[in-house]
């Protein structure tokens, strides 16, 4: 079974050492899939692997003000798809394509990762690379962990809420009962996996060796180092143009792990030192990537889409500081509550709080603001067609925009859509 960090033979590309910041910008976006038009229609299952596979990592999030957080990157890519269908890649059975573990952080990842993270899993048994708590919780705790294996693999799949031992203890960390810390310490050590969830986003566990497919199983280990190698690999392709730190963050790899990692692609040549304008440190472009003259995506960009979710890259791409104000005090947030930067072309020109108020078939503009230096009124259509398709792909029937923010006077207050002629 091939590998994900496993490339082909591909000549080095011919370029200068140095990139400009809209270089930069072109190749980041062409390289996370966002750099053209969409699909026509409703992109069906098979986009929707490709579409994972080439970012090699899909963060889960339960937020729902819109839609759950990773059902987003699939819209902002293929514009309308079956959230249903990415429940079919993750949980269908053993044919699944995709399986949860952590990536960058909770995540969707290919199957075919799954030899390239069972480093981490065997880390997690040692209590390496986990939460302090549940390291703890692991010395402390063998005979629990190991009584709330034998359930599963007596009673089958079972949700944390399900198992026999729900005894809190003093203290209780995080308020979980010591069934769920011996479930999660599993989970991290990849002796169980999450066979389905529930409609509540409940994860139901299984043991991954009844779960997984058959050839994932059957893959050899690899090293340390040569997983490692390949995770960074893919980190790049999905980057484009990236520094160690955001190769690194990627998958959370530990910067020791990664420099070696890097290091052995640069000598390879799958990694090509660049500097890029404006960037303090050295970056890396990925044997391959593309350089387009020019990009013409149009796409709402989801907190946690990994085409933003370094801070920091992001700044440094477009110049615009995202901060997640879920967390912030109402009167102290500057852009929102849920806000969703908005990329045009190879700018973000805006940002929108939104929320789907399904209970009347709306879709909500809470507040919209436009980036310095963008002139409003060369927003509101492309602003407008991509609300629609938003409302579109969740069925809603009319937008109302709240009059927050200074963008927010380009768009009509209320608008009603007839989705069955769109």
């Amino acid at each position: 079974m091939e590998l994900p960090g496993d490339l082909p033979d591909l000549p080095a590309p011919r370029r200068s050492n140095s990139l400009s910041l809209a270089e930069a910008r072109r190749i980041a976006i062409a390289a996370q899939g966002l750099g053209g038009p969409r699909p026509a229609g409703e992109a069906g299952r098979a986009a929707l692997r490709r579409m994972v596979e080439r970012l090699g990592v899909v963060q889960i999030d339960s937020v729902n003000v819109i839609a759950r957080a990773h059902t987003l990157p699939g819209f902002a890519r293929l514009g309308r798809y079956d959230i249903a269908d990415l429940a079919r890649l993750a949980y269908d059975g053993r044919r699944r394509v995709l399986f949860e573990y952590w990536g960058h952080e909770a995540s969707y990842l290919p199957v075919a990762l799954q030899p390239l993270l069972r480093w981490r899993m065997a880390r997690a048994a040692q209590g390496r690379g986990i939460y302090g708590g549940l390291a703890r919780f692991g010395r402390e705790r063998p005979e629990l962990i190991e009584a709330v294996r034998r359930d599963i693999v007596a009673r089958g799949p079972l949700s944390a809420g399900e198992l026999t031992h729900q005894h809190k203890g003093e203290g209780g960390w995080w308020g979980w009962s010591e069934g769920k810390r011996a479930i999660e310490w599993l989970f991290w050590a990849g002796i169980v996996t999450t066979r389905t969830r529930r409609g509540t986003f409940e994860r139901v566990y299984d043991l991954s060796e009844r779960v997984l497919p058959k050839p994932v199983l059957e893959t050899p280990t690899p090293s340390e180092a040569d997983a490692q190698r390949a995770l960074v690999a893919v980190a790049g392709r999905a980057l484009g143009v990236a520094t160690e730190r955001c190769l690194r963050d990627y998958f959370r790899l530990d910067v020791a792990d990664a420099r070696v990692a890097v290091a052995s692609l640069v000598e390879s040549g799958d990694l090509v030192p660049v500097t890029v304008a404006g960037w303090r440190q050295p970056a890396y472009l990925s044997r391959g990537a593309r350089m387009p003259r020019k990009v013409a995506g149009r796409a709402l960009l989801a907190p946690f889409d990994p085409l933003v979710w370094q801070r920091e890259r992001t700044e440094g791409l477009f110049g615009v500081r995202l901060k997640l104000e879920i967390y912030t005090p109402a009167a102290q947030r500057q852009h929102g509550y849920y806000v969703l930067p908005f990329l045009l072309g190879d700018r973000i020109v805006a940002r929108l709080d939104l929320k789907a108020e399904r209970a009347s078939g709306t879709l909500v503009v809470q507040a919209a603001h436009r980036e310095p230096g963008e002139r409003p009124d060369g927003l509101r259509e492309p602003l407008l067609a991509e609300l629609g398709l938003m409302a579109h792909w969740l069925g809603l029937g009319r937008l109302r925009v709240q009059r927050n923010g200074d963008l927010s006077h380009v768009l009509p207050e209320q608008l009603l859509y007839d989705h069955a002629t769109a």
